[in-house]
């Protein structure tokens, strides 16, 4: 359903005292030796503290669009590319990419968005199945994240879904309680680094038994993150997330959240089947900002990278892969 890849920046390597070292860089030239991608700049600090990445799938696909003259079509893709996306930790490299994200918002003084997604059974075998093999080696993966991180400013989506999908009989009873571990594991591994958020996700607005989701949420340790994320990769409308969420925060203790409005400028699809894949006729939410007019709600963020497939149904390529036309829809529809 999310996509899981792992929109990797790109790394370019360099030597420093005889030893390679890997830079993730804003500005890294392309293949051919050219810098053909387009300047992406910041957003201003005090609305959005987030990190846009320069070399994101969007800002590539501004570059490509642009070389081939079509300035039409990259000026679409821009309301993409110059807003800050969250960064999905891949499988494999865990460590590496969290330091890569983190140390190149950094340097640009921003905050890096993290999103960690290998739980394992995730997704209830769906687009999106797989996940770390067990739990051992879910904690491994979770404390490498944390490593990467280090002391930098970070904000941490974690595991979409999984505390959602424990309690609509998605994920078999026997995989329960070591899941309730792993999540309350991983927000105090987390924690313990002292510059980085951590929301604990809990799913959206669409799941009409709110009261179902107090208990599991203190059991996957929602005591011990600064709060929760609603929305994500999904496209219900902003005042209805605030409305779940502040059911949600009552219920815990007050908690702030978070929303993914990356795709919920037109609310959800209601016309077909799979409402949740690639629906048509979507369009991009509201900008990425901490300024929401809301004391509750400590972001609107673009947890979805917006133009990444969320399965192969309509047309649709694999889970977490760049789709130049859907993005395109997106931002035509969008405000």
């Amino acid at each position: 359903m999310y996509g899981s890849s792992t929109g990797r920046a790109r790394l370019c390597g360099a030597a420093a005292a005889g030893a390679a070292v890997l830079l993730l860089l804003a500005g890294c030239s392309s293949d051919d030796g050219e810098d053909d991608k387009p300047a992406v700049s910041q957003q201003p600090k005090a609305n959005d503290p987030y990190w846009v990445n320069p070399d994101g799938k969007a800002a590539r696909q501004v570059a490509a669009y642009r070389k081939d003259g079509d300035d039409k079509n990259a000026e679409l893709i821009k309301k993409i590319a110059e807003q800050p996306v969250g960064e999905w930790i891949g499988p494999d490299k865990p460590e590496a990419e969290a330091k890569g994200f983190t140390q190149a918002a950094a340097k640009a003084d921003r905050d890096a968005l993290l999103v960690l997604y290998n739980i394992p059974h995730r997704d209830c075998g769906q687009f999106s199945k797989g996940g770390a093999a067990d739990g051992n080696a879910y904690r491994e993966w979770v404390d490498k994240v944390a490593a990467g991180i280090g002391d930098r400013r970070a904000t941490v989506i974690l595991e979409p879904d999984a505390v959602l999908h424990l309690v609509d009989t998605c994920t078999p009873q026997e995989f329960h309680e070591e899941r309730f571990d792993l999540l309350k594991g991983a927000v105090e591994r987390l924690k313990q680094q002292p510059n980085t958020k951590v929301y604990l996700d809990a799913g959206n607005a669409g799941w009409s038994q709110p009261d179902a989701l107090f208990d599991p949420l203190r059991r996957a340790g929602i005591d011990k993150a600064d709060g929760f994320s609603v929305n994500v990769s999904n496209f219900y409308p902003t005042a209805a997330s605030k409305e779940f969420g502040r059911k949600l925060s009552a219920k815990v203790g007050g908690k702030h959240f978070v929303i993914d409005t990356s795709r919920n400028g037109n609310g959800p699809y209601t016309a077909g089947k799979d409402p949740w894949c690639n629906p048509p006729g979507r369009a991009l939410g509201e900008k990425p900002t901490t300024q929401t007019g809301d004391a509750l709600v400590d972001a609107y963020l673009w947890v979805k990278r917006p133009g990444e497939s969320d399965g192969e149904c309509r047309g649709g390529p694999r889970a977490g892969e760049w789709w130049a036309e859907y993005a395109l829809g997106l931002a035509r529809a969008s405000k």
